[in-house]
């Protein structure tokens, strides 16, 4: 889930505090002046008299949720001008793009969307010139809101387990120490991983050509099976998986013994530091899938790829689950990806995917949601014609 002021903000219960009653006051009558629609004019004057934009009622509204609900452009635009916080969610988690879409309101969506895109790559800029090494964003590739999932050695440290779901998915679990599930992967992601393993091959299988194939991140298997099933299997099929469980998974499933196979046992950023990718030479398709590792991991992935990449025509993906439990988050992220692998040299064709006709309850069960759209944007990237 995407940061909300509480976040930045340390939360005051002193509510005798004048200050704060003061600040309540004068956030509370902004939200209102919007709702009624009150001039502009009025409006600005609120904010000039030091009315909090990242002030939320009791319902999670803000000023910029009510700017959504008037479908008021102008006043969205001023908003966001004056600093107004892009991703706050309100009490159904619902962020102001995220009414702005339900109400059809492109020009106001867009604005928001843009801010989105806009801050993270101000995020991005102020991480790269720091030494502190800050995340700049607080999204995970799939995206659960728990210190065990949201860090990678806390990842790597914890116990994960293959079985099967009532409806007979096959599922890779991780047991949280609050007794919930989270799928590390699932089933359900067959569709997926079968176009992309389509598109990525669909030039390279007309010639028939053995192709060398990066998998970074192993989970069920399920993409490493179908590059292992085109018509001509890969000349070398290398895998970098980091967990000691899906290691041991893999042992188990043979894949250890395929002929063509490479496990490298590590996480890619020490595999790329030892040279240890380096050593296959370059790929004609990459494909990335991690868990537990924020947007800036695989936006640091996009900056390698011009020296793991062979030719013109080698293609890469990667699995597009970033902010996918919200609307606005998923666009964001699906734009700030294109826009930084464009930076890297890489042009990115999307596909649609419908995922929406299995009913949740027979997707997740008792896990996390990690992906709640009806529609997976499917990237397809290949280096930029010079």
């Amino acid at each position: 889930m995407s940061e909300t002021f509480e976040d930045d903000f340390e939360i005051i219960d002193d509510v005798d505090d004048p200050e704060i009653i003061a600040l309540t006051e004068l956030g509370t009558t902004l939200i209102q002046a919007i709702l009624e629609k009150e001039p502009i004019s009025n409006v600005q004057d609120l904010i000039d008299a030091g009315a909090p934009l990242w002030y939320q009622d009791d319902e999670g509204t803000s000023a910029l949720h009510a700017a959504a609900y008037v479908e008021n452009e102008q006043l969205v635009k001023l908003l966001i001008e004056e600093g107004a916080i892009w991703n706050a969610v309100d009490s159904l988690q619902n962020t102001a793009g995220d009414i702005a879409l339900s109400l059809n309101n492109v020009e106001c969506y867009n604005l928001i969307r843009d801010a989105g895109i806009r801050s993270e790559l101000l995020l991005t800029l102020l991480s790269s010139q720091t030494s502190l090494n800050p995340t700049p964003s607080s999204f995970v590739l799939r995206d659960v809101d728990n210190s065990a999932v949201a860090s990678i050695d806390a990842f790597l440290s914890s116990t994960l387990r293959y079985t099967q779901d009532a409806h007979g998915q096959d599922i890779c679990l991780l047991d949280l120490d609050d007794g919930q599930e989270v799928g590390v992967m699932m089933g359900w992601e067959r569709e997926i991983m079968q176009k992309t393993v389509e598109k990525l091959c669909i030039d390279h299988e007309k010639k028939n050509l053995g192709l060398k194939v990066l998998n970074v991140g192993f989970g069920l298997g399920i993409i490493d099976n179908f590059f292992q099933n085109l018509s001509t299997p890969p000349a070398l099929h290398v895998i970098v998986e980091p967990h000691r469980d899906v290691l041991a998974h893999m042992k188990e499933q043979g894949w250890y013994d395929k002929k063509g196979v490479s496990i490298l046992e590590g996480k890619w950023q020490d595999c790329i530091a030892s040279e240890a990718l380096q050593g296959f030479g370059k790929f004609d398709i990459i494909y990335t899938d991690t868990f537990s590792e924020n947007y800036s991991e695989l936006h640091n992935f996009f900056k390698h790829l011009r020296e793991l990449l062979a030719s013109p025509e080698s293609r890469f993906s990667f699995f597009n689950g970033l902010g996918a439990t919200n609307a606005l988050f998923y666009d964001v992220y699906t734009r700030l990806s294109e826009l930084h692998l464009a930076d890297a040299g890489y042009d990115v064709v999307w596909s649609d995917v419908d995922v929406s006709a299995q009913k949740d309850e027979e997707r997740w069960g008792e896990t996390r949601k990690y992906f709640s759209l009806p529609i997976y944007r499917l990237p397809i990237a290949k280096p930029k014609q010079i």
